[in-house]
């Protein structure tokens, strides 16, 4: 499976509760086909006392979201996008917008 969603990519929900909103990838899980999106998707977790956190109590923190529900932001369109793979003079393999042809990934 080819993922077109890479970590620190701006990308906008496109279904749930957050639908709308745009954050940051903060880490994708190839094997569960998932991605935790920078203060999208919050949901309380009790947490118990341990060494680091020695009250414990409830916690706020970001569950994964499946990747299929989320998609590229172009910087250049400002839009939601389909990501197309294209091979450069050089030989290197970028990622591209199918909209405007600008390049998401960083030469």
């Amino acid at each position: 499976m080819v993922f077109t969603v890479k970590k620190n990519d701006k990308v906008k929900v496109l279904t749930g509760k957050d639908k709308g909103r745009t954050g940051r990838v903060l880490h994708v899980d190839k094997k569960k086909m998932r991605v935790v999106v920078e203060g999208l998707n919050i949901v309380k977790k009790a947490k118990r006392p341990d060494q680091q956190n020695q009250k414990g109590g409830i916690v706020e923190l970001e569950a994964p979201i499946h990747i299929s529900n989320v998609m590229v932001v172009c910087p250049k369109c400002g839009e939601p996008i389909r990501v197309k793979k294209k091979m450069l003079d050089d030989g290197k393999k970028v990622r591209t917008c199918r909209k405007c042809g600008e390049i998401l990934d960083k030469v």
